[in-house]
Parts: structure tokens; sequence; C-alpha cells
């Protein structure tokens, strides 16, 4: 049985005040935990159940630096996030920011308010090789337990850095690309070998103080009529996959 001051520690870093105090978050779920122990992520404490441990004691035994305890599903998941947990939860030690040098294609948020979008973008940002994003300091939180589970372990290769984005984007000597209801076809655009791609939030868009910074507007086309929009993140990837096709 856990100790109960590890279950109200692990229950604290439910909230972000706690996140930011400590420097710390969890990681939950097979896939995600086994991603996390094979990254250069520091962790603090692992606890899985034995048939995790069996499954995966290769994986393990490599990560001498960490404390492994063995629970069951039903304690993984009275002090976890999940409704249904398979068999793993970390806590790890965040890392510190800071400024990506412009290499390639970034992504830069603005105002993205759902974490499940937030860790389908930083997923979406992993399969198209980008190893950075810059969120407005308005976006969810990176280290939000919802965040981290819809990144499906690829936050553990993606950076994400929090400023004042209009500000971040006039320093920037590069080309700003930003998605709107209205503006250049994203099939027939002309894409720059490396740039800044803005995704806006879900309700609102891009801001207007943002879109001043924007130096492309990008559109995609609808055949259907009957839509309003595309959902935040499925708008970025169809951006991207345009952009890094026609860059390859």
């Amino acid at each position: 049985m856990t100790n109960p001051m590890t279950i109200k520690v692990i229950k604290a870093l439910h909230q972000k005040k706690h996140r930011q105090e400590t420097k710390k978050f969890l990681v939950e779920g097979t896939k995600n935990v086994l991603e996390l122990l094979q990254s250069d992520y520091k962790i603090d404490n692992v606890y899985v159940t034995k048939d995790f441990i069996d499954a995966h004691t290769d994986i393990i035994d490599k990560r001498k630096d960490i404390r492994v305890q063995a629970v069951d599903s039903a304690e993984l998941k009275a002090f976890g996030t999940l409704e249904h947990n398979d068999g793993a939860l970390a806590i790890a030690i965040q890392k510190e920011a800071s400024v990506p040098k412009m290499d390639g294609v970034i992504l830069a948020l603005d105002d993205i308010r759902d974490p499940g979008n937030l860790g389908t973008l930083i997923r979406i940002a992993d399969w198209y090789g980008i190893k950075h994003i810059v969120c407005s300091e308005s976006c969810v939180d990176w280290h939000n337990p919802k965040t981290i589970a819809a990144s499906m372990g690829s936050f553990t290769r993606v950076s994400g850095f929090y400023t004042n984005l209009p500000i971040y984007l006039k320093s920037q000597k590069t080309a700003v690309l930003g998605a709107f209801l209205g503006g250049t076809s994203v099939h027939t655009l002309a894409f720059p070998k490396s740039g800044i791609l803005v995704i806006g939030s879900e309700s609102h868009g891009i801001s207007r103080d943002v879109e001043k910074c924007v130096t492309e507007k990008v559109t995609i086309p609808s055949f259907g009529g009957k839509a309003e929009s595309l959902n935040a993140a499925i708008a970025g990837a169809i951006i991207l996959d345009r952009w890094k096709s026609n860059i390859a």
C-alpha cells in the first residue's frame, strides 16, 4: 500500500500551482512512462504494476537513477488523473525552458486553452520533426496531466517555451505564417524553407496583436462549405504537412 503522504504529494501535482512550485509533473500510462524512461528527463519516482515490471524490466534496469515502486491498478487510478491507467505513473522533473534558436520550422501557439489540443499539437510537431513550440503566456500549462497524456510521449522530444508572443515574433528575422479563415491557400502557397507557423485559439483564432506580426496569412480551403472552422490541432497538422512536403 502506498504511503498516504506519497499519495498527497502526487495528488498535489494535479494542480498547476504545485507543479510550478515544485518544478515537477505527472506522467501517466504505459506509453508515456516508457517514453519518459528512455528520455533524458530526470525522474523522481515511478509507480508501476507488476505486469509493467515484468514486461519492461530491460528498460527499467537501464535507469539506475530512479526509484521504482510496485502498486496495483486500483492505486494508480486513485492517485492519478486518468480514468483508466494501464500500468504506470511517474513524477518527473521539469526542464528549464529557453528561447529556441531559429532552425527550420518553429510552431507558435496563441492562446491555446484546451490541454488535449496542446498535447495533440506537441505530438504533431514531433511527427513533422519540429523540435520547438513557442506558446503565448495565456496558453494552457505544458505540464498539465491531460496535455502530457495527449502528447503520447512526444513531450520528451519537443520543447515548450512560454513568452510574450508578439514581442518574440517581432524579434525574429524570419517569415511568420498564420492560420486564418482568409488568406493564401495552403495548396498554392510557396512555403519558405524556414519560419514560424502561428496557430490561434480554438474559439477566437489569432489575436490582433499577434496578427500584426504575421507576414503571410494561410488558409485551408473548405470543400464542403458547411463547417465553420477546423480544430486548432487539425489545422496545424494540415499546414505543417503542406509546408514540410513543399520544402522536403
